[in-house]
């Protein structure tokens, strides 16, 4: 039976930049991912921001930067904000897993696909034994000191460890176009609940003239698909012409809500396996990254002292909880009152906002990585926004995020 010092499950951004940290470091690390090549297929849509590039320490997987947004409401009355400096960058999804990918390897990980992690099978002397797959179905044994799921929303490591999973899975389903009318200097999000109820639609220029398209939602029975048509005829009725010949699908789950442990023993979860994902945009490409980034200084001190307890490694934990705990609560909370809020609700939200004149506000403080400052911003800009929900929003901004108030049921789901 093979041994390895640290098994990483899952060859995504958050698995590589670990990896890549690690065996610079001089640990043996061998990273295993179940499909047949790196960045395929894709999972996400690819709109980072420049703390993301900077981590990733490449900018060549830039397609185009985008200096903004449009937000519309569901009768697509529209609130727009441009910076003079871009504010995101759409990439290469895939391009980014490689580069990545290429970097650990570069730094001695050692890469193989088509083979999917299956199950713990238990201890051995100084490590854990699992058991895989290749894709021809020839069973591998492996015995790793450290295991680290990086292996995505449903990561078969946080359940061989008995690592309890987010509170919430959102369906995802979007196209690419290789032509589509729009701004290619912003991007739209598209609110309501004929559209996405449970997160928003987005249009994403994609750099060469068309766009990708796309929705998360609740899983209320409804496919996420049918939510994306709805959001086609949207996109017809604002831009005059309906959207053809799409060259390529992906259908994805964003995990939303915080993982009460991120470590046990002998086993870390980085990126979408350890719900490192934004809860007001689903985007987890730079909050997973800098996850692994967190994982792996504590994975190596750990190593070194041969302690992998899972008393040692709940400095991981504690590290990720002091660099985005107050900002995941917030959006958290947040994200519950915008849960609740009817079509209704949402033009009164967007008409406040008008009425405030907050564009500059938002190009001065925006931030898609850290998205509650700019909304604490906001609301004592605009009175008639915190009237919307004043008991809610008064306890949000009063310091105790995790004490929601009781508020009136949301809208049904399957509003139309």
């Amino acid at each position: 039976m093979e041994r390895v010092e640290v098994l990483v499950v899952g060859a995504g951004p958050a698995g590589s930049v670990l990896a890549a940290r690690l065996a610079a470091q001089g640990h043996d690390v061998r990273v295993v991912e179940e499909h047949a090549k790196v960045g395929y297929p894709v999972q996400c849509a690819g709109l980072v921001s420049a703390r993301a590039l900077a981590l990733a320490g490449t900018t060549d997987v830039v397609r185009q930067p985008v200096h903004g947004a449009t937000v519309l409401s569901p009768s697509l009355n529209a609130i727009s904000f441009r910076a003079p400096e871009p504010r995101a960058f759409v990439i290469d999804r895939a391009g980014l897993d490689i580069a990545l990918a290429d970097r650990a390897a570069r730094s001695g990980a050692r890469y193989e696909t088509g083979l999917r992690f299956d199950r713990r099978m238990g201890e051995v002397e100084g490590g854990v034994r699992v058991a895989l797959t290749r894709r021809d179905g020839e069973p591998v044994e492996l015995a790793a000191r450290l295991v680290v799921g990086a292996d995505g929303v449903s990561s078969a490591v946080a359940r061989a460890f008995r690592l309890r999973r987010p509170v919430e899975i959102l369906p995802a389903f979007e196209a690419e176009f290789p032509s589509s009318p729009g701004d290619p200097d912003l991007v739209e999000v598209y609110l309501g609940l004929r559209v996405s109820p449970g997160l928003f639609g987005w249009w994403i220029p994609d750099g060469h003239g068309g766009a990708r398209v796309g929705v998360a939602t609740h899983a209320d029975g409804t496919p996420a698909r049918a939510y994306y048509e709805a959001l086609l005829r949207q996109l017809e009725q604002r831009h005059g012409a309906p959207l053809r010949n799409p060259t390529g699908y992906l259908v994805s789950g964003i995990p939303i809500g915080t993982v009460p442990r991120l470590s046990g023993d002998r086993v870390l979860l980085v990126g979408d396996a350890a719900g490192q994902v934004k809860p007001l945009s689903g985007g987890g490409i730079y909050t997973g990254m800098r996850g692994a980034e967190l994982a792996a200084e504590v994975a190596h001190a750990a190593l070194a002292a041969d302690d992998l307890s899972a008393a040692r490694l709940q400095e991981y934990d504690a590290r990720w909880r002091d660099a985005f705990g107050a900002e995941f609560d917030r959006a958290l909370f947040l994200r519950r009152l915008f849960l609740r809020c009817t079509d209704e609700e949402l033009e009164a939200v967007l008409t406040a906002l008008q009425q405030a004149g907050t564009t500059e506000t938002i190009v001065a403080f925006g931030d898609i990585d850290f998205p509650t400052h700019v909304a604490g911003k906001l609301l004592r800009q605009s009175p008639s926004l915190v009237r919307l929900f004043p008991k809610a929003l008064g306890a949000l901004w009063g310091g105790e995020p995790r004490r929601a108030p009781d508020l009136e049921p949301g809208p049904d789901r399957l509003q139309r």
